[in-house]
């Protein structure tokens, strides 16, 4: 041991030196640990703050989604709005139509009154001097009469259309009756023809019968005169 000291110095120099080492990882240490506690206050504030900012934007998030609803229903409620103007507009507008045709309507209505005066005028003189005692009757009694002309105007039509049809229904029946006439004619002409040449048939037929009659009387009494030869013959 005497012969080598520096051994055992030098474990007290690491002894010395864990020991330092020790100390400052205390310090250390103890500076992590206040630095932890700094870190975890601000942690903590940080997560305060988060809850806030997120308390908050939630809040705002809502408040975001309100006014986009109350910015919807403000678009629809303006968009309606414009559609009841142009709605309304085009109700005017057409409305001021009906208006300006109804004004023409009523100023064509009033020459024509004025155009007209003249037969009122004329149906007030006719009542005075006819047995009617109203222009409404004059009327009613002139509708009556066109009334009746028209219904005899048709039935005249009628009557008309009527006889049109039972003349082309008579033309269609003669002419099917002059083309049966034809047919028959013509068969009849067949027919005569047929009984002409059946007529001179018969005739040709008679003097057939003739010459085969004679030729018959001429066989039997040569029949019986070889008959008589052969009788005698025999005699």
């Amino acid at each position: 041991e005497e012969d080598s000291p520096s051994p055992f110095f030098h474990l007290q120099a690491k002894k010395k030196q864990i020991q330092l080492m020790q100390k400052a990882l205390e310090v250390k240490e103890e500076d992590f640990k206040d630095r932890m506690k700094v870190i975890t206050c601000r942690w903590r504030d940080l997560h305060a703050k988060e809850v806030q900012m997120k308390t908050y934007m939630e809040k705002s998030g809502r408040t975001l989604k309100e006014n986009d609803n109350m910015r919807n229903e403000a678009l629809k409620k303006a968009s309606k709005e414009r559609e009841k103007k142009v709605q309304k507009e085009s109700e005017l507008l057409r409305a001021k139509g009906e208006l300006e045709a109804l004004r023409n309507k009523h100023q064509k209505l009033c020459k024509r009154v004025q155009k007209y005066s003249v037969f009122n005028k004329y149906l007030e003189d006719v009542v005075k001097i006819s047995q009617f005692e109203e222009i409404q009757e004059v009327i009613w009694r002139y509708k009556t009469l066109v009334r009746m002309h028209k219904d005899l105007l048709q039935s005249q039509q009628r009557h008309k259309e009527m006889s049109e049809q039972a003349k082309v229904l008579l033309d269609q029946y003669m002419e099917e009756k002059e083309a049966e006439i034809l047919q028959y004619k013509s068969k009849l002409v067949q027919l005569q023809l047929h009984f002409d040449q059946a007529q001179s048939d018969i005739l040709s037929w008679e003097a057939h019968w003739a010459d085969i009659q004679n030729t018959a009387a001429k066989k039997t009494q040569e029949l019986a005169t070889i008959k008589l030869a052969i009788l005698n013959l025999f005699q």
